[in-house]
């Protein structure tokens, strides 16, 4: 039928424009003149786009007759109220606050060395000793003279309880006990210095000197480096802007890029204190280390939620437009009565957040709504359309 009417309108466009035409296309191409070839050139493409019009017109019409429209095909998405978190993206670095270099607190030979790299220890656990010097026989002599003390004063002190004898003789006594007891206390706690424990539990990491080695108190003299790889947090800096939004209890989400992992875990301290040269406050995250494959200084992409809404409007955004003014807006798929079709209206709206993929409208848009998602850049407001997955 289409073919019929096109012929007969070429036809008849022809016949009407023959009767105007002097020169027949034989005469111009056997003229060769190349400006008259262009001239009738661009005749045709007149008359070619004025039967094209007319088609477009007729099949227009004709569908409409039969009832069969051609429309264009669109698929469409059902905007549904969900909750919403989002998440501010930053950098940092895995830390310990129990990495710790162990130094003797006495000098000497470092006699015995009882651990070695990698063995985990509990804390107070014997490291290594360190030659005192002979001041334990120093201190089991003057245990044996505290001894004799107490024991004069006692015998003293009951005399004294009797009324037997001079104040001064009991006071004497009582003083000399007095000192002898400091001085054993004071030795021993030097002596204990000669001992090298293990401030907390957790894993030798090194052993910085060799057994038999002279060892002082200061730098350049550590003995052992001690790590606790349990209780290990990032700290990250943290914009200021941020600072309603990021609190001590809120999610955070860790991901370790060199072993492909991730923990969930809470933030457990914020800062009271803006860094005036970053504009930014620290924030502190736990990282459970159950496996025991973190290390300090690892690199770790971090998570923090700084926003959720319990019912939340999100939309793709590929769908989402702008126009000149640069207000945003998408197009609603509106029933008209026939099946699976709809007329297109466009709609400004206002975004919010965005995470990933997906954009919270703030306004513009309501729960239920049906939303045009593929073919959105193509269509026009008004619109009809045919959607393919209704």
């Amino acid at each position: 039928m289409r073919n019929i009417i096109y012929f007969l309108i070429v036809t008849s466009l022809l016949i009407s424009c023959g009767g105007n035409q002097t020169t027949s296309i034989e005469d111009v191409i056997a003229n060769g003149n190349i400006e008259s070839l262009r001239a009738k050139k661009s005749e045709f493409s007149a008359q070619q786009q004025q039967l094209e019009a007319q088609i477009k017109l007729l099949d227009s019409v004709i569908a409409t007759k039969s009832g069969v429209e051609k429309l264009p095909l669109v698929t469409a998405i059902k905007v549904t109220a969900q909750k919403f978190d989002h998440f501010l993206e930053l950098q940092g670095n895995v830390k310990t606050k129990q990495n710790v270099l162990i130094y003797p607190e006495m000098s000497g030979t470092l006699q015995r060395v009882y651990v070695k790299e990698g063995q985990r220890v509990a804390k107070g656990q014997v490291l290594a000793t360190i030659d005192d010097g002979g001041m334990s026989s120093q201190l089991s002599q003057l245990k044996t003279q505290t001894e004799l003390a107490k024991t004069t004063f006692e015998r003293q002190k009951s005399l004294w309880d009797q009324k037997i004898g001079s104040e001064i003789q009991f006071l004497q006594a009582k003083a000399q006990y007095e000192a002898n007891e400091s001085a054993v206390k004071q030795m021993e706690s030097q002596l204990g210095k000669s001992t090298i424990r293990a401030p907390f539990s957790g894993i030798i990491d090194n052993v910085i000197k060799d057994q038999g080695t002279v060892v002082s108190p200061g730098p350049g003299s550590e003995v052992f480096r001690i790590v606790n790889l349990a209780d290990m947090y990032i700290e990250v800096d943290v914009p200021e802007t941020y600072l309603g939004g990021i609190t001590k209890g809120k999610d955070a989400m860790v991901y370790f890029p060199v072993l492909g992992d991730s923990v969930k875990t809470k933030i457990r301290q914020t800062g009271n204190f803006i860094n005036p040269s970053n504009r930014a406050f620290s924030v502190e995250i736990p990282v459970p280390n159950k496996k025991g494959n973190i290390k300090p200084n690892l690199t770790a992409k971090v998570s923090l939620n700084d926003y959720s809404k319990d019912k939340a409007i999100l939309v793709p955004q590929s769908i989402i437009s702008e126009n000149a003014e640069g207000d945003q807006y998408v197009y609603i798929a509106k029933a008209n009565g026939a099946e699976n079709q709809a007329t297109v209206n466009r709609q400004v709206i206002v975004t919010g957040k965005t995470q990933g993929s997906v954009v919270e409208v703030l306004s513009g848009i309501n729960d239920g709504d049906q939303l045009i998602n593929e073919g959105a850049r193509s269509v026009k407001d008004g619109q009809k359309v045919q959607i393919s997955n209704l």
